[in-house]
Parts: C-alpha cells; structure tokens; sequence
C-alpha cells in the first residue's frame, strides 16, 4: 500500500466519522425537540425515511456538503436558543411557538424549517443569532 492510498484512506475514515459524530448531534437535537420522522427528514433537506434509518444507526457515514451544512444550521440554532433561555425546557418549547417576527409569518420555528429548502435554516439561524445579539 502506497502513502497516497493510505492517506486516502484516512482522509475517508475520518470524513466518515465526522459523518456519525454530526448525525449523533442531530438526532439528539431533534429528539430534544420532539421532532418527528417527517420533521427530520425535512430538516435534511427532503432525505427518505430509509435512509434517515441508516442515519439512525449512527454507522461512520461520509455525509454530503449540503447535509453537514444542514447539520451545522440545526446546531447552531440550538445553541442560540439555549443561550437565551434559562432551563432546556423553554429552549425546547421556543421551537414549537408560532411568532409573527420575520421571517416566520406566525409559523413556529419549526415549521418554518421544516418546509426543506436550507435558506429555510439559515434564516431562522439569523433570526436566533441576532435575538441573542449575534448578529
């Protein structure tokens, strides 16, 4: 075995953990936030319950840019909220409530991102960024 196929290889490794270290985060946020299998698949940009179920089996996965990317929206908005609020209970709740501030137009947080489309979750991470006066 040459240095450049082992090298490739531990590039891979490690792409593929970071798969299953951000898949473990996600399906502990979102089960903070009682999402359901449609919410997650949602929030993943639309992926299938099969393979939402291979996710759940928290296997090393190399993941796509677009679902890190989404992975990372997800943890940051929980961190935003986590930061204002007190105790993990309101946090949590905050995701369910309807709000009239842009850009939810009475939807909860969670419906909003819930559509699909990840501007969908970079806008709600703005939202709560500048809530917390991050912005």
């Amino acid at each position: 075995m040459t240095t450049a196929t082992r090298l490739g290889t531990h590039i891979t490794d490690r792409e593929a953990e970071k798969g299953r270290v951000a898949l473990q985060g996600f399906l502990g946020i979102t089960s903070d936030w009682d999402c359901s299998t449609e919410e997650r698949t949602q929030l993943l940009g639309g992926v299938s319950r099969a393979t939402l179920n291979n996710y759940r089996k928290l296997k090393p996965t190399r993941l796509s840019r677009d679902t890190m990317e989404r992975v990372s929206y997800v943890m940051g908005i929980y961190k935003a909220v986590r930061v204002m609020y007190p105790t993990a209970e309101r946090a949590h709740r905050r995701i369910r409530l309807g709000s009239t501030d842009f850009p939810f137009s009475g939807k909860s947080p969670m419906e909003f991102m819930a559509q699909g489309s990840i501007r969908h979750l970079l806008l709600t991470r703005r939202y709560f960024d500048a809530k917390r006066g991050w912005a």
